[in-house]
């Protein structure tokens, strides 16, 4: 689905671009799509933003941010220029129509825990956490560095 890699960067740049400021990004990870449907590795990145948004204002940039990038939610878990989610929004706890928070497949998704435990401070209750899961989670799945470096 194009340049990985630039999709990446662009969605960092169009976030900057709504006054969202990234806080900490994380080494850029590939791994096999999740869900069977036969397409490329994934890369993923997990970024620590502050923002005056709301929670639901933030899914409605970052879902304007998947439409100008051309994701296309034609299959679900296919192929994708761009994959944006809020996994965590401050201490909250959000269930609506279109937002659970925390995300309710993190410890699951060994390809978002590698990642997370980068970007939250080390002494936290969150990495903590994010550590526990990392731990016991079933996901299998191989999560190794692409680049150091997102930017």
């Amino acid at each position: 689905m194009g340049d990985r890699e630039q999709n990446l960067k662009d969605a960092l740049e169009l976030l900057r671009d709504a006054k969202i400021a990234i806080q900490k990004v994380s080494k850029i990870y590939e791994t096999e799509p999740v869900g069977g449907v036969p397409q490329d590795d994934f890369l993923n990145i997990v970024v620590e933003v502050s923002t005056d948004l709301t929670a639901e204002n933030l899914l409605k940039v970052i879902h304007s941010i998947e439409k100008g990038l051309h994701r296309k939610r034609l299959v679900h878990w296919g192929p994708r220029t761009i994959d944006l989610d809020i996994l965590y929004f401050n201490d909250d706890h959000i269930q609506t129509g279109d937002l659970t928070v925390p995300h309710p497949e993190i410890p699951n998704r060994k390809f978002v825990l590698v990642p997370l435990l980068e970007v939250v401070e080390p002494n936290s209750q969150l990495h903590k956490d994010a550590q526990k899961m990392l731990d016991q989670t079933t996901d299998k799945m191989n999560v190794q560095v692409y680049k150091s470096g997102s930017e």
